[in-house]
């Protein structure tokens, strides 16, 4: 994935690369799809999935996914918030990133396995969560940092 942003000339791929300071319009809409994507995943998996999640037993799985992106696409609009109010700290960006890669990751596996998928992406869940206290962490780093 690194490979293919380095070629691009977008916003994203400078939060990625690491050439720019904070983008906080890419953050909030970043924030925006997340928390559109969350919202269409908790009704997805009270209505339309309903049957099938309880079938599984991985009503829980699908419930969690969904707080937990709802959770960070919120604290995402926050952090784009401060970017845009303290634009030259660049410790943000790793805020950024962890949050997503840790959304992706933690929520993506939990959406992928509550649906019956394989269990080669368990071992994802957790790395997420990783991704997710390091974003946490790295929130507070960034804040001890500002001036």
């Amino acid at each position: 994935m690194l490979i293919f942003l380095q070629g691009l000339s977008t916003p994203y791929s400078t939060l990625f690369m690491g050439n720019l300071i904070m983008n906080a319009k890419i953050c909030l809409i970043t924030a925006a799809v997340l928390g559109f994507l969350g919202v269409a995943a908790d009704a997805l998996g009270s209505h339309a999935l309903k049957g099938l999640l309880e079938d599984l037993g991985t009503e829980s799985f699908w419930q969690l996914a969904a707080k937990y992106q709802m959770f960070h696409a919120l604290a995402l609009m926050a952090l784009a918030a401060w970017a845009k109010a303290s634009p030259g700290n660049r410790r943000l960006r790793w805020v950024f990133r962890f949050w997503l890669a840790g959304v992706v990751l933690f929520s993506g596996s939990l959406y992928v396995l509550a649906l019956g998928g394989p269990g080669i992406f368990g071992p994802l869940t957790p790395l997420g969560g990783l991704c997710l206290l390091a974003g946490w962490a790295s929130l507070a780093i960034a804040a001890m940092g500002e001036s």
